[in-house]
């Protein structure tokens, strides 16, 4: 259960000199403010929570009239790790500015390739970040730092940020990568250094729990239903026709519910979430075979993550990536294959076509909603971090800006709710069964 503690922000120590920033503190003026404190933003805006939930709030994201760190002593680090994502540079340019124009900060260093860049041997050594340098990296996809999967030794991690002086450390990345920040945390904690470390959400499965979205989805989504539109036209324009699109999301849906109600044009999404079977009735098959034969044509979206356990027989097989995932089956080639084996079977000719936009999706550039959020998030990571605070996240809850502890922000991976609103949309732009499997199957 959750408790007030748990969103405790901590510090390291009392700020004592005044902002560079000229903001005010009055209220009227008719000149931006400072964020106090104790300016808070409820975890929940349900009227019929529970006390004990009412009390619960995030401390507010923004810039702080009282610093900790004197702007010319600061050392800036800034890494991406895992995966590409649509706004990496837009929040490394919007981090690099900040630190620059409104604080005075004059070093800045890129961390190249993720972790691998606090590691002596493999040689990447961290190269320093100009506004010049940055002013045009928002325009184009990718990370202009390179980023790398997989994790390096705590330990090794911190002797590099001490050897280089790095005193702030940004870090985007999803859920694993967050994880990997707490653990460089505890070990800056453990050596009583006074090192800021402050993570920015970045995954295009928008897995972070007590951050409403991750930058990237947006445009992830605007990209993925571009494909959805394509399976669409390539349906409609043959007899007894399938257009299977698979997205990203290994444990998480929101990619797939997302571009289902967006494209409006899919017949069945299936997502990690929401157990389906594929025999049956109101299975896949059956499903599909009933629609083949009323319309003609059906589309559909599936989640990276949905139906591993139909896939995978044996568990002692698993195997692992460079961040220690499980290596998930192929979920599209093999419902393709399963599709067309029934349809087969049924004396049915289907004209199925696959299509798999990932590395397409998570390698553009940010659309313009993106663009705006991850620079956002970027300008508060920097105020948090020259105000002391560290261990934490910057969050966006009910459309605020938000420190959340990181500890509690990697304490739950966030996924679609099947009774939730979203879900519900889903099932209502689809048609599809509100249950995918019969009353008698094992949910997978």
């Amino acid at each position: 259960m959750l408790q007030k503690k748990d969103f405790l922000i901590k510090t390291l120590g009392k700020p004592t000199i005044i902002s560079p920033i000229e903001f005010s503190t009055t209220r009227g003026d008719g000149i931006v403010n400072f964020i106090e404190d104790n300016v808070t933003i409820p975890y929940s805006i349900q009227s019929d929570c529970r006390p004990s939930v009412r009390e619960l709030a995030f401390e507010s994201a923004g810039p702080r009239k009282m610093i900790f760190f004197p702007p010319e002593e600061v050392v800036a680090g800034i890494m991406t790790c895992g995966g590409l994502c649509p706004g990496l540079n837009d929040a490394i340019r919007s981090i690099v500015m900040q630190l620059y124009y409104k604080y005075g900060v004059s070093q800045i260093l890129g961390i190249q390739y993720g972790q691998k860049g606090l590691d002596p041997s493999f040689k990447h050594p961290p190269r320093p970040l100009t506004p010049d340098g940055v002013k045009n990296i928002h325009l184009r996809g990718g990370s202009v730092l390179g980023t790398s999967r997989g994790r390096v030794d705590t330990d090794l991690m911190v002797d590099t940020l001490e050897k280089h002086g790095i005193n702030t450390l940004f870090c985007l990345g999803g859920d694993g990568t967050q994880k990997g920040l707490h653990d460089i945390y505890r070990v800056i904690q453990e050596r009583g250094l006074k090192i800021a470390v402050v993570g920015v959400p970045k995954t295009i499965d928008n897995d972070i729990s007590y951050v409403y979205r991750t930058f990237g989805v947006d445009t992830a989504v605007t990209v993925a239903r571009q494909a959805v539109r394509a399976a669409h036209s390539e349906a409609v324009s043959a007899y007894n026709a399938i257009g299977l699109v698979k997205v990203m999301g290994r444990e998480s849906g929101f990619i797939a519910a997302l571009t289902t109600i967006a494209a409006n044009d899919v017949n069945l999404c299936l997502i990690p979430e929401v157990p389906f079977t594929l025999e049956g009735e109101d299975g896949v098959l059956d499903i599909l075979e009933k629609r083949i034969l009323r319309k003609h044509y059906a589309v559909m979206v599936v989640a990276e993550g949905a139906g591993q356990e139909i896939m995978r027989q044996d568990k002692s097989a698993l195997t692992y990536d460079a961040s220690g995932n499980v290596r998930l089956g192929d979920v599209g080639f093999f419902l393709k294959n399963t599709i067309i084996e029934h349809f087969k079977e049924k004396g049915l000719h289907i004209d199925l076509k696959y299509i798999d936009p990932s590395y397409t999706i998570r390698s553009v550039p940010a659309n313009a909603d993106d663009s705006m959020y991850a620079a956002s998030l970027g300008r508060c990571a920097v105020d948090a971090a020259l105000a002391g605070k560290t261990d934490l996240l910057i969050g966006y809850w009910h459309n605020y800006f938000t420190h959340v502890p990181l500890e509690l922000a990697v304490s739950k991976r966030k996924q679609v709710d099947p009774e939730g609103e979203l879900w519900r949309e889903v099932l209502s732009t689809t048609g599809q069964p509100v249950k995918l499997t019969p009353p008698t199957a094992g949910l997978i």
